[in-house]
């Protein structure tokens, strides 16, 4: 099967590469003592979500697009600890969002790529604005980085990293307050606030990737 191969590559990349860790006390503490958060990346860089996740401390939901490579995607992230929740574009939206509260009470993280399943590449849709006014959980922006990597000739050139190589995980918390009934402009400002916020956290680790690979 794909994404056994797929998963046993990132299982394999994983153990024989060296990563630090940075940034993920207070998300770790959160999940520690079962508070739920929203755990959000780019597209590009959610093959390495279920090591960047611990999911020896709680239990995460990944929000999947339900077409083909979704669905693939969505399947990796079980076999490598995660749960899944499908998206289709003919379900009704009150089913899901019941369904992401659902799994939230019962102390269930969730995590998205912001800028998923279609793109545009690191422009962040409004899901991760509305999952933070629904469930009030706290959101933290999340990402990896390693100086060896495969990009693959998808829409958002998509990472695999490379194995016997250095990488690194950070994590910064969001904390834009996000009103209950925000305006139109209100959540348009949100989604231009969160896609800076990830591309500071996601450049910042390419910056550490790249010290590293230097020697500095």
């Amino acid at each position: 099967m794909v994404e056994g191969f797929f998963a046993t590559y990132v299982r394999f990349a994983y153990w024989t590469s060296r990563w630090q860790r940075l940034g993920f006390e207070e998300m770790d503490a959160c999940v520690a003592r079962g508070e739920p958060i929203i755990f959000v990346l780019w597209h590009q860089r959610l093959i390495m979500a279920p090591y960047i996740f611990d999911t020896r401390q709680g239990r995460i939901c990944a929000l999947t697009s339900s077409a083909r490579a979704g669905r693939l995607a969505g399947q990796i992230l079980v076999r490598l600890g995660f749960e899944t929740i499908p998206m289709s574009s003919h379900q009704r939206h009150v089913a899901l969002s019941r369904e992401v509260l659902r799994r939230t009470k019962d102390g269930c993280s969730i995590g998205l790529a912001a800028d998923g399943p279609r793109g545009p590449a690191r422009q962040s849709s409004q899901v991760p604005i509305m999952w933070a006014r629904m469930t009030g959980c706290r959101v933290f922006t999340v990402t990896f980085a390693e100086h060896r990597v495969i990009k693959l000739p998808t829409w958002d050139k998509q990472m695999l990293p490379l194995p016997f190589s250095r990488g690194v995980f950070l994590c910064e918390e969001w904390t834009e307050t996000v009103p209950k009934k925000p305006s139109e402009e209100e959540v348009a400002r949100l989604q231009s606030n969160i896609s800076q916020a990830l591309d500071e956290v996601t450049d910042k680790a390419d910056q550490i990737a790249g010290r590293h690979f230097s020697g500095q």
